[in-house]
């Protein structure tokens, strides 16, 4: 406005201006569009308003060009407009090539990754596509009436967690509370344990991880939530890696009533999460998660073997994980 009052006064003025602010923007904002408007209802050349808000002459008449109407009228209104259409309407990737895509379907239905672990582990192999397009890719697939979204952990869809059963007292049980510091997930050793259970509350699959790596066991247990045949079995299954242990944490199932079985076996205590608490053992939260894709809820153990339930630790231990550099846990422990 200065530089206006100026130049009606005939005087040549170029107002200083907060070009650490201007700088901040790639393109044209409001306020800039509506100084463009101004100095050209003053006349002033193209030149002197880009100067005076700080851009290139260049962008100025392309900004014109653009958005004067049939009477070569500029209303910055319009403008900013067309401008916010166009910024949504434009695509926030590039062409994605054909055989990445047919490398991203591949993955999504042999292996069931994430379409993040999917992004994350071409990566590394200098293929670059965002989480973000392949999501968009399963959308518009479903859409159009494909199941590639069924290879998805929750179909797409969110789901509403089950407050629990309600719980039995375990007699001498060590509360979380009292777990080690060290055991904060960064070493290995430090894991944690839970159960799904079958169709009718029948049947159970244990499932343990190692909270640094996510490397998953699991075994089905013969006598389902039986707390004496459940440790047996859990203690069969970890004597190979007993050396490691260190730490184990679970949930208050009545499953894990003889936790001090383990313990005696083991020679590692095991750590009780509190109630109605279960981000405080996130990592079985999850990766039970990921085994319900194979092993949907509503499913009769009875039709589940022992080589399937092998095959369904192989494949998640297989999985890249965003946490690891998108190694796989398998890739993890052996290093």
């Amino acid at each position: 406005r200065l530089a206006m009052h100026k130049k009606e006064k005939g005087e040549r003025f170029l107002p200083k201006i907060n070009y650490i602010c201007i700088a901040m923007y790639k393109h044209l904002i409001s306020e800039q569009r509506y100084a463009i408007y101004l100095m050209q209802q003053k006349n002033m050349s193209q030149k002197d308003i880009a100067t005076a808000i700080g851009v290139s002459p260049s962008t100025i008449s392309r900004e014109l060009k653009r958005n004067c109407g049939s009477r070569s009228k500029y209303n910055w209104k319009t403008a900013q407009s067309n401008a916010t259409y166009h910024k949504h309407r434009r695509p926030g990737n590039h062409a994605v090539k054909a055989e990445i895509k047919a490398e991203v379907i591949s993955l999504l239905v042999t292996k069931q990754w994430s379409p993040r672990q999917i992004s994350g582990r071409l990566a590394l192999d200098g293929k670059n596509i965002s989480h973000e397009t392949i999501y968009k890719m399963i959308r518009n697939d479903k859409a159009n009436g494909g199941n590639l979204y069924k290879n998805c952990r929750h179909h797409l869809r969110h789901r509403r967690r089950p407050v629990g059963e309600a719980r039995i007292k375990i007699p001498n049980r060590t509360s979380i509370r009292e777990r080690p510091k060290e055991a904060d997930g960064r070493r290995f050793g430090d894991l944690e344990m839970d159960t799904i259970v079958g169709k009718n509350n029948k049947g159970a699959i244990v499932t343990i991880i190692d909270r640094s790596t996510d490397w998953l066991v699991m075994r089905k247990l013969p006598h389902g939530k039986n707390a004496t045949e459940a440790a047996k079995t859990i203690v069969h299954l970890l004597e190979p890696y007993r050396k490691w242990i260190k730490t184990i944490t679970t949930d208050n199932g009545s499953e894990f009533y003889c936790h001090e079985y383990i313990t005696k076996k083991l020679g590692t205590k095991v750590y009780f999460a509190d109630p109605h608490a279960p981000w405080q053992k996130g990592g079985i939260e999850n990766t039970n998660g990921l085994i319900r894709q194979y092993i949907p809820k509503g499913t009769d153990f009875k039709d589940v073997s022992q080589q399937r339930i092998k095959m369904i630790q192989r494949k998640i231990n297989a999985r890249p994980r965003e946490k690891l550099n998108f190694l796989t846990p398998d890739e993890a422990v052996y290093k």
